[in-house]
């Protein structure tokens, strides 16, 4: 079983154009992705799913592998099964979903996130949780929550702050939902077949698609944060945080 892993780029968003080639100390943001993603030990190859010259260039630059996608994918999820094929992956093999905004993924997370399909035949598709820490983020709907089962299993994911204890004195963890996951690649092919969910559409979430279907997502916790970088205004206080963490 070959583990690849593939990082959905492209170059146009309304919010922060030309976010994967935006400078964190130096170098393009989707260059700290690749390299974070190649120091996982589970991994065998690092890939960028592209539909843009510009980062397909800056990807050879420094010597990353790239693949040309089409620019009518709907999903950065299309744009990755599209390279899996090109790849000619097996069916069998695991496939890494990384987004590009994220430069300070952990690769412990990854081979955490890819040892239950070693351990458990039936995982078909795993993705990172996080104990909040900052208690900003368990209100602020940009960043997901999830709860799950006592086997792991997602039960929801949602931008609302879940679960939501009726006694404030209570005391409970809330997760953060990391945008990272693993698929075999035949549930890979069965994920982008699907009919997009009544949740789904609501949350703007595209996990919740597996979910309406019937189909598991394990849940792994990691002990890893990986904050994203969503506006120009993140790029200081990512930079900020990776210079603290001797990254850069």
């Amino acid at each position: 079983m070959k583990v690849a892993v593939i990082i959905p780029s492209r170059y146009g968003s309304s919010r922060f154009e030309g976010k994967p080639l935006a400078d964190l100390c130096g170098k393009p943001m989707i260059q700290w992705v690749v390299r974070r993603a190649s120091q996982a030990d589970c991994v065998d190859s690092v890939h960028v799913a592209t539909d843009d010259t510009r980062i397909r260039d800056a990807v050879e630059g420094f010597g990353g592998s790239v693949l040309m996608t089409s620019s009518k994918c709907r999903s950065g999820t299309d744009r990755v099964a599209e390279a899996a094929e090109q790849l000619k992956l097996a069916m069998s093999d695991v496939v890494v979903n990384i987004q590009g905004d994220q430069p300070m993924v952990d690769p412990r997370c990854l081979d955490a996130l890819v040892r239950p399909f070693h351990e458990e035949p039936e995982v078909k598709m795993s993705t990172l949780a996080f104990a909040i820490v900052d208690p900003r983020e368990i209100s602020d709907p940009k960043d997901v929550k999830v709860v799950f089962d006592n086997h792991g299993d997602a039960l929801y994911f949602s931008r609302a702050a879940i679960p939501r204890g009726r006694d404030t004195s209570q005391g409970y963890d809330t997760y953060k939902h990391l945008g990272v996951y693993a698929y075999t690649r035949e549930f890979l092919e069965c994920f982008r077949s699907l009919a997009p969910g009544r949740l789904e559409e609501i949350e703007k979430l595209e996990q919740l698609r597996a979910m309406e279907h019937g189909h598991r997502i394990r849940v792994v916790v990691t002990p890893y944060d990986s904050p994203e970088v969503d506006l120009p205004l993140d790029i200081q206080r990512i930079r900020e945080k990776m210079l603290a963490m001797g990254l850069c």
